[in-house]
């Protein structure tokens, strides 16, 4: 194996990953722990709920990992008003990435058009700070031609990512969902696999579907198993 190969892979895996803790019982520590670790493995962001934005803010002062926060979750049932509300409110705190639940009820329910607009607000809030949107669709809720219409209205109202789940509904991200949101936005979208993403085998089952980030709890663990096929391998 080439010199410097194996770390390259291992950053390369290191650069998907949201490291996420949005579990309600979260303290003080949990978010600086996850933001320590952020910094150490090079992850892409932290994700944390609004509410511990300002203390992921102060922990990762002067580093490259973004501070994800989530708007409308994880029911999606909010108003588009308190959605934008939450989304600025997280930016004022240091948040460039909101991840949005979009309506769930109107998308069941055959209004698109409510969905877009609700995404095209909360779009138009981030992007006004050069903050980037995610849409979660919570895939597992969904017919297929729901997700290929919640794909459409989340590209049509300008959204960065599409995102697969929550992680607080009846299941997470499936391959099979990720290569279908793929082929949906096109290659010019994120797509991100979150639920369920507990192991390196998940994360390459889901980059090869297209995914472009992974959300996940499990991000130190992923790296361990990484560097220790690694090292195996070398």
């Amino acid at each position: 194996m080439p010199p410097n190969t194996s770390e390259g892979f291992a950053r390369e895996i290191a650069a998907l990953i949201d490291h996420t803790w949005l579990k309600p019982q979260a303290t003080a520590a949990d978010i600086r722990r996850l933001c320590r670790e952020a910094r150490e493995h090079g992850f892409a962001a932290v994700c944390v709920n609004p509410y511990w934005t300002p203390v992921a803010a102060q922990e990762l002062r002067g580093s490259e990992v973004a501070i994800a926060t989530v708007a409308g979750f994880p029911l999606g049932a909010n108003t588009t008003a308190m959605k934008v509300a939450e989304a600025k409110g997280s930016m004022d705190a240091g948040a460039r990435e909101i991840d949005m639940v979009l309506n769930i009820g109107e998308l069941c329910g055959g209004n698109v058009e409510a969905v877009e607009a609700d995404i095209a607000a909360v779009v138009s809030a981030a992007h006004a700070r050069q903050a980037r949107v995610k849409v979660i669709l919570e895939t597992c809720l969904l017919s297929e031609d729901q997700k290929i219409a919640a794909c459409v209205a989340s590209k049509q109202a300008g959204a960065d990512f599409v995102k697969t789940s929550t992680g607080f509904s009846t299941g997470g991200a499936t391959a099979e969902d990720v290569a279908l949101m793929r082929r949906v936005v096109g290659p010019e979208m994120g797509v991100k696999a979150s639920g369920g993403i507990r192991t390196l085998e998940d994360v390459q089952a889901m980059q090869a579907a297209g995914a472009n980030r992974i959300g996940t709890s499990s991000g130190v663990r992923i790296m361990d198993e990484l560097r220790l096929a690694l090292r195996g391998a070398s």
